[in-house]
């Protein structure tokens, strides 16, 4: 049976400031409504004798991957946490050995979750002759036809042809220059690197012993003593961390003597950067793309994204990405937007937050947005979800104020368990133990204003939580 693995990995940088680390772009909706997360489990799900996608994240995004599956009506199979990030071979490891559990005869569609395909009928034809192939003991990978001589792809030299649709891997060829990528394209046995692979996951684990056993041997490790974690799978961190970092096109793909290839043309990108979304997204006459609350002005070929707080006008302006958001502005040259590390990499310098979180940051109870904030104090608007709950915690730098402002919050404050009705109030003395907790149909909000010395989220002491987190 045929096993999706939804490798969710990214570390938000390249689409920055609309993707950070704490949600970078697959669970972001790029194109469309959905995220990227959720069109590729979609895609997957609609494969025929297809099982429930296998997911491979971090930590970090574990609430994020379970609720964007709730919210398309996608059935789980399996949502692998990795301790640390070690390149897509140990990953893959990983989702291979879940899948052996589920099914002793596994084939593994392995797909990153941050890519884009428009026509899904070429890619479920593609598929197709990617499972024949990876019956015969094949491990195969999917190259896109290139339209355009690119060089921020890795390519694929076809060799012989196995069969009518696939073809044995003469090599695989690192980014080009732009003069060689011109010669790839006219060559015409060239493919960009989708990084998109099928194969059956013994024949994987094989190989990966062959050629990579220290890999193998940690994730195994790491599997073996794995425990459970409401509906994630935690792995062992110490044995995990052992694996080398290596890409599965390393480890495994560029010195096996059975890596094929299955050519297709099927309207993919890899959205990795805002060039490559404006040149798949709707544009108008004048070629901009525009979304949210947007004023264009004898502007043309520019992409720009407006925040919900404001409007964003343009006059005279050509060939530039304006990115808006609530707490950061980009401004950039859509020649110049792979650049955009650099900005990340100055914040890191800077020590500054806006590489990691979003002003509006998600829980798995609800959310937070940080309204405002001086040198001694902060205020946030705190939205909790029907039914949920804040973990049973304690402060040891700062007091609260609490403020509802629609709904009935439950409020534990050290012995005391009592209700705060809308326009109530309730003070949290510092190191008093406290939750919060809505019992109700319809979300609690509330307004807390943070006072103390420090205000930083790692001035949490957690006793007790529903989500795992204590």
């Amino acid at each position: 049976m045929l096993h999706p693995v939804v490798l969710s990995g990214g570390s938000g940088t390249r689409l920055w400031p609309l993707s950070r680390q704490n949600q970078p772009k697959q669970f972001l909706a790029l194109v469309g409504d959905r995220s990227l997360y959720q069109e590729t489990v979609l895609r997957a799900n609609a494969l025929p004798g297809v099982q429930p996608p296998i997911t491979v994240c971090s930590d970090d995004h574990r609430f994020m991957v379970g609720e964007q599956l709730q919210a398309v009506g996608v059935a789980s199979g399996g949502i692998l946490l990795e301790p640390m990030a070690r390149n897509t071979a140990p990953a893959i490891a990983l989702a291979a050995l879940q899948a052996l559990r589920l099914d002793p005869e596994a084939t593994l569609l392995v797909m990153p979750a941050d890519h884009l395909i428009e026509d899904e009928g070429a890619f479920r034809a593609a598929v197709g002759a990617a499972m024949a192939l990876g019956e015969e003991g094949w491990l195969v990978t999917f190259g896109i036809r290139p339209e355009y001589p690119e060089t921020g792809y890795g390519y694929i030299l076809r060799g012989d042809a196995l069969g009518e649709a696939g073809f044995r891997i003469e090599r695989f060829v690192e980014k080009p220059d732009l003069a060689t990528a011109e010669t790839y394209v006219a060559d015409g046995r060239y493919a960009w690197n989708s990084g998109m692979f099928l194969f059956r996951a013994q024949r994987y684990l094989e190989e990966l012993q062959l050629h990579a056993p220290g890999i193998v041997e940690a994730a195994r490790k790491a599997y073996e003593v794995a425990s459970a974690d409401l509906d994630f799978t935690r792995v062992d961190a110490d044995a995990f961390s052992a694996s080398p970092s290596e890409s599965i096109d390393y480890a495994v793909m560029e010195k096996t003597d059975r890596a094929a290839v299955v050519p297709v043309t099927c309207g993919w990108s890899d959205i990795g950067s805002w060039s490559s979304l404006w040149s798949v997204a709707e544009r108008d006459a004048d070629g901009n793309h525009h979304e949210g609350d947007v004023i264009s002005i004898d502007s043309r070929g520019s992409l720009v994204r407006a925040s919900e707080r404001r409007m964003v006008a343009t006059i005279g302006v050509e060939d530039l990405v304006i990115i808006d958001t609530a707490d950061a502005t980009l401004v950039a040259r859509k020649d110049r937007v792979q650049d955009v590390k650099a900005v990340v990499d100055a914040l890191k310098a800077a020590g500054r937050t806006e590489h990691l979180f979003h002003r509006k940051v998600y829980r798995p109870w609800g959310s937070y947005d940080s309204i405002g904030v001086g040198e001694r104090f902060q205020v946030k608007r705190i939205v909790v979800k029907p039914g949920a709950a804040l973990s049973l915690q304690k402060h040891q730098k700062r007091a609260e104020h609490w403020v509802v402002v629609a709904g009935v919050a439950e409020v534990t404050c050290g012995d005391r368990v009592f209700d705060l009705q809308e326009n109530e109030s309730t003070y949290i003395p510092l190191g008093s133990v406290h939750r919060l907790r809505n019992r109700g149909t319809e979300p609690v909000e509330l307004i807390e204003v943070q006072s103390g010395s420090y205000l930083g989220e790692d001035d949490i002491v957690r006793l007790e939580d529903v989500y795992g987190r204590s």
